[in-house]
């Protein structure tokens, strides 16, 4: 957990019951990554035993746990694409390979940090979601041995501006600026030890040794303005963190601090309930709306919306532009 402290600034700690004690000095949670999780296990012996402080957090000081290097969104259930369409058409191609895209580092919030509309967009949404950090270095790794890249767990929003997004993917790239304000993680990282005891094996596959396909059987909600809204499990995953490692590390090296988002757990945004149930769609997100989200061991984020700027507008191009 990172809290940023009055007089010191930002401290990097591990929350015991509801008491925060904190490493000494400008560690951060990236600091401790990058082995097979001695200092990330020493760091956490060190905190409870010899603390430099500890303090009750308060929400408004707490930030994300970490600054991923990247951030990679895959799309780990079918179903949340399949509940996206209205004839609920699965593409083949969803089911050769994870697909993913790369969203941005430089938006991510801490978990009570409040969210203002992406400038221009109608209609807003959160999508629920799982997040799962590098902690070694991968690169061309055999889903049977993916497990040992991840340092650990923590509650992911992929904030999308969902007008944006269809608008600028009929072009075929994205999406960007649907996707590009804002990125909440929080409020901590959790390990995979203390995940074991909700571990289950996804159903889905038909090849590779038996730990390929663990996940975590987690609830995961969502409620806006005290209204539930979504309702899922982390276990309903197709494409497990194992698959998703094993494809985005083809010729090329996950670092240390990256986040692999799970995709969004099925009815984890209101897209889908805006596609499914139009009659009974409770309106997209607007200012003063609180987004409340939380995944079983992960903790919970709490959000109000804001309102923004319209946006600059672009000059047109002229006609020899469109020869």
């Amino acid at each position: 957990m990172t809290y940023d402290c009055p007089r010191t600034g930002p401290r990097t700690g591990l929350l015991s019951g509801d008491e925060l004690h904190l490493l000494p000095g400008t560690t951060t949670l990236l600091d401790l990554l990058g082995d097979d999780g001695e200092r990330l296990s020493a760091a956490a012996e060190q905190a409870l035993t010899d603390p430099a402080d500890i303090v009750t957090p308060d929400p408004a000081r707490t930030g994300p746990p970490l600054r991923p290097p990247s951030i990679r969104e895959s799309v780990g259930f079918l179903d949340h694409v399949r509940n996206t369409s209205p004839t609920r058409a699965l593409d083949p191609r969803f089911t050769e390979f994870p697909p993913f895209y790369f969203s941005n580092p430089a938006a991510v919030t801490g978990p009570y940090t409040d969210i203002p509309l992406f400038p221009g967009t109608e209609r807003f949404d959160y999508e629920l979601e799982v997040g799962a950090v590098i902690g070694l270095p991968a690169r061309d790794v055999k889903p049977e041995h993916a497990h040992r890249h991840i340092a650990g767990y923590i509650l992911f929003c992929d904030w999308s501006a969902r007008d944006l997004q269809l608008h600028e993917m009929g072009l075929g790239l994205g999406p960007a600026k649907g996707k590009d304000g804002a990125n909440t993680l929080g409020p901590y990282l959790v390990t995979p030890d203390v995940l074991e005891h909700h571990r289950a094996t996804s159903s889905h596959g038909s090849h590779g040794s038996p730990d390929t396909y663990d996940t975590y059987d987690l609830e995961m909600v969502a409620e806006v303005n005290g209204v539930l809204t979504s309702s899922g499990r982390l276990s309903a995953m197709d494409w497990t963190f194992a698959d998703m490692i094993a494809y985005m590390s083809r010729g090329t090296t996950l670092l240390p601090g990256e986040l692999i988002g799970s995709g969004t757990v099925p009815s984890g945004c209101l897209l889908e309930a805006f596609v499914q149930r139009p009659a009974a769609f409770r309106g997209w997100l607007q200012p003063g709306d609180v987004v409340r989200l939380e995944v079983q061991e992960l903790g919970h984020t709490r959000q109000t919306i804001l309102p923004s700027p319209a946006p600059h507008p672009l000059r047109t191009l002229t006609p020899e532009h469109r020869a």
